[in-house]
């Protein structure tokens, strides 16, 4: 989505951005011609790196540090967002702690870990983001899980998978809610990553390999184009039949 003011550069954040999925998607939001909030919890380095390399490319680029499961410091990074940039036009809800532990080994602060960083983060950042969308609307992309929109057994992580049930039924209500606003709220699940914790082999792969950065960023773009402005509450499973 771009800003229809040609003299104004349209802005995106992008939480859990210090590597992976996140520092993919951010640099392909910079090709696309967006300013930047990279967001970290404890990845500095890796981040600062990033921020730096895309000011050789003549990006704005802000970096902010923030335990997203605390309203306060979601407040901080709004509050740096509002001061450099003064509007945000993309949200993308990418953060998230997969912690591959047994359920019935499952310790608090796993759970924790788990659900805070994807439902309550999403929630939080989410609501506090609404007032730097301008008149024209925005985008708003958040990460699930190719099973996220089902009810069934997991043996591992389970704050994690609660996490992104919760983040699915996010996606559509706050869809409901801000389309009026001109705001679509959609939802990206891959299934394994090529960066994938406990990546199984190939073999075991329906598609035969698992799914690319490339890929989901594809899938961003779509999301963010004039053609997605009436596409919001959607879930775009990008799976490789992983899960069906």
């Amino acid at each position: 989505m771009k800003s229809s003011s040609s003299s104004v550069k349209p802005v995106a954040l992008v939480t859990g951005a210090s590597g992976g999925l996140g520092a993919c998607l951010a640099r392909e939001l910079a090709d696309l011609g967006y300013s930047l909030v990279l967001h970290h919890r404890s990845g500095a380095t890796q981040t600062l790196r990033l921020a730096r390399q895309l000011r050789k490319q003549g990006v704005a680029t802000e970096v902010v540090q923030a335990d997203l499961a605390r309203p306060s410091e979601v407040d901080r990074l709004i509050h740096r967002i509002r001061h450099r940039f003064g509007h945000l036009d993309v949200l993308i809800n990418n953060a998230g702690t997969y912690r591959p532990t047994p359920l019935l080994r499952t310790r608090p602060e796993d759970w924790s870990a788990g659900i805070d960083s994807t439902a309550t983060a999403v929630f939080l950042v989410t609501r506090a983001v609404l007032p730097l969308f301008r008149k024209q609307g925005g985008r708003i992309i958040n990460l699930g899980d190719s099973a996220g929109d089902r009810l069934s057994a997991r043996r591992l992580a389970p704050g994690y998978h609660v996490g992104k049930v919760g983040v699915t039924l996010l996606t559509r209500s706050f869809a409901a809610q801000l389309i009026r606003r001109g705001i679509t709220v959609n939802l990206l699940s891959p299934g394994y990553l090529e960066n994938s914790i406990d990546l199984p082999p190939s073999r075991l792969l329906p598609s035969g390999r698992a799914i690319s950065f490339d890929e989901i960023a594809a899938g961003m773009r779509y999301l963010l184009s004039p053609e997605a402005a009436q596409v919001t509450g959607t879930n775009l499973i990008i799976s490789g039949g992983w899960n069906l």
